[in-house]
């Protein structure tokens, strides 16, 4: 079973595309800030979605060999909407959150003992984020089904 599983082009070919995405997000933004950042392989948010780029790759290609009209593909798809739905919407609003939180520890806790932990803001992405990373993912997906 392992070995099917090392074969299995599809499950490959998705990992590299979030791999791949994150890779390119690296390099975005070591071009925006000037300096590299390896945190920007290791994060969530920013652009483009690694998650938006594997999960559309994974449908698209599933898409191309089963068929858009099979069960595998309807699946597929639909948990790929909900992951980018979520990485647009709970994980941002989380996110946003996290910023107001770090500001009022900031100017309302600072030296009151409220704790110097600071949470993490980036968590989820925009819309143009998630949809970069979509088409991205429907690329690699034509690409190599």
């Amino acid at each position: 079973m392992f070995l099917k599983i090392l074969k299995n082009d599809i499950f490959w070919i998705t990992l590299f595309t979030g791999f791949f995405a994150q890779a390119l997000k690296f390099i975005i933004y070591w071009i925006r800030d000037k300096k590299p950042n390896i945190e920007w392989l290791f994060t969530t948010g920013g652009m483009p979605s690694s998650h938006s780029a594997s999960v559309m790759c994974l449908s698209t290609m599933v898409g191309i060999r089963a068929g858009f009209d099979s069960l595998i593909f309807g699946v597929t798809l639909y948990f790929s909407l909900i992951i980018m739905y979520d990485a647009a919407g709970l994980r941002r609003a989380a996110g946003e959150q996290a910023r107001i939180i770090n500001t009022l520890i900031k100017e309302v806790g600072e030296g009151k003992g409220i704790g110097n932990t600071k949470l993490k803001e980036l968590l989820g992405h925009t819309p143009k984020e998630v949809f970069t990373g979509a088409l991205l993912g429907i690329l690699i997906g034509v690409l190599f089904a």
